[in-house]
């Protein structure tokens, strides 16, 4: 089985700097239910929320601690990172099986560094206007399917903010730029039609603008909103109050950063496959501290899983999700016409779910993920078509058809998401076989560990982090 190296609350993943190992040999079957469920399980904190209040506290007056962050690969980058510029940043052991709390402590920006984003968006989209204000040069690069991902808006608006950036005209990673330890701000416009993380790179680090920042998205549409209205929160919880005078624009003032301590929220769309395996299973499946509200898209959860039958209950500050028979059980659900605009991170699980429904679906909203860890409208076509599905790619979406699926092995193109749809297929179909589980590192170390003994496919122990 794998285990993780989370496992070992002697291991500290930061102590030597370098983003842990943890890959698992061969391809990894995944577990097939023959029962409904009955499980409880905790989750680690929000890939989405730890890399943006990090990213907050570097730049804050003062030291700021984080209360049950993640610790995943992609969190673990974003620490290498703002330690290479100069942020002091240790563990403080709490005795939570997910990791140490987090203690930030701002220094003086300093270049002369490289920074590995890996293959994480939030990395090389929010790092970049953060190393602009440092004094020096900045390296920028990544796995290499991390250069396959549009970064063009965020080196034009660092260019439009008057940093030297060097690209060599790709619109990609790998890149450097310059910083002068200052950047003057201003008005800047952009187009973030592939991704809302160039709008929040910018207004995360822009209060610390000489002039601060007035922002303008000048593309037709919008992806994830609630990404940027996370970020919006996020900085206004340490006094920094965005305005936004009119759709598509914000405006920070120049200001300090306020140095607060934050308890990170779980990670909702990580409850995304769990929740999803009480559809396919049968039985529940609840996610344990559940917030009332949240910014996070996770949280549409609760109206998008009983639109396959499922029945969502909120009690106790946790969300069960009761999926009846489940597929497994016999319970057939019709497939539906869903715009998932505001919440694509979620697509690779509704579409699993869609997959086995008993009629056609059509996801629309999501033509923005061909620029994710992957190009996944292409590859969750193509590795539910190589199962015997009949899935066709639309301008924004795709279009699910009924079929009968069979075994095979499921490709996760270094893309966790693709791993953990593969392994809600898996449920109901023997044989499949996961390429790259280890993908799942990448927000969720913890996945095989947690998914096999969610199905009852390995004892429950204290190693097994989080189930309850």
């Amino acid at each position: 089985m794998f285990v993780s190296k989370y496992s070992n609350p002697e291991f500290s993943p930061y102590d030597d700097e370098t983003v842990p190992d943890t890959t698992v040999p061969g391809n990894w079957p995944a577990p097939t239910v023959t029962h409904a469920l009955s499980a409880s399980l905790s989750l680690p904190g929000s890939k989405s929320l730890t890399n943006r209040e990090l990213i907050l506290a570097a730049l804050s007056d003062g030291p700021s601690r984080l209360h049950s962050p993640l610790h995943s690969r992609d969190s673990a980058l974003m620490i290498q990172a703002l330690r290479a510029l100069g942020v002091g940043i240790t563990e403080i052991p709490t005795g939570n099986a997910f990791g140490p709390d987090l203690q930030v402590t701002p220094g003086e920006l300093e270049g002369g560094t490289s920074i590995d984003c890996g293959l994480a968006g939030t990395v090389m989209r929010f790092l970049p206007p953060v190393a602009a204000l440092a004094l020096g040069p900045v390296a920028f690069d990544g796995d290499e399917a991390a250069l396959r991902r549009p970064m063009r808006t965020t080196i034009d608006s660092l260019r439009a903010l008057g940093v030297d950036v060097s690209d060599d005209g790709r619109g990609t990673l790998p890149f450097s730029l310059y910083g002068m330890g200052k950047v003057a701000g201003g008005e800047v416009s952009i187009d973030a039609s592939a991704s809302s993380q160039f709008v929040s790179g910018l207004l995360l680090a822009a209060a610390r603008f000489e002039n601060g920042l007035t922002l303008r998205h000048t593309g037709e549409k919008l992806p994830s909103m609630p990404h940027i209205e996370m970020t919006v929160e996020c900085l206004a919880a340490r006094g920094v109050v965005v305005e936004s005078p009119e759709p598509g624009v914000w405006v920070v003032p120049a200001g300090p950063i306020r140095a607060i301590d934050v308890v990170l929220e779980p990670d909702l769309s990580n409850a995304a496959p769990f929740l999803a395996a009480a559809v396919v299973a049968g039985g529940t499946v609840t996610i344990e501290g559940w917030p009332d509200t949240t910014t996070q898209v996770g949280a549409d959860l609760e109206q998008l899983l009983p639109l396959f039958g499922a029945t969502a209950i909120r009690k106790d500050g946790a969300l069960t999700i009761d999926g009846g028979a489940g597929v497994v059980g016999g319970q057939r659900y019709p497939g539906i016409e869903l715009d998932l605009s505001t919440g694509g991170e979620l697509a690779p699980a509704i579409v699993a779910l869609a997959a086995l429904a008993s009629s056609a679906s059509t996801i629309t909203g999501i033509g923005h993920l061909r620029g994710h860890e992957t190009d996944r409208l292409a590859a969750l076509r193509t590795e539910i078509n190589a199962l015997g599905g009949s899935v066709t790619e639309l301008d924004d979406g795709l279009h699910i058809e009924p079929a009968d699926l069979h075994g095979g092995i499921w490709h996760s193109y270094e893309d966790h998401r693709m791993s953990t749809a593969g392994a809600i297929i898996g449920l109901a179909v023997e044989g499949i076989e996961i390429e790259g589980i280890e993908s799942t590192a990448k927000t969720l170390p913890q996945f095989p560990e947690l998914w096999r003994t969610l199905v009852g496919d390995a004892p429950l122990t204290t190693d097994t982090l989080g189930l309850l």
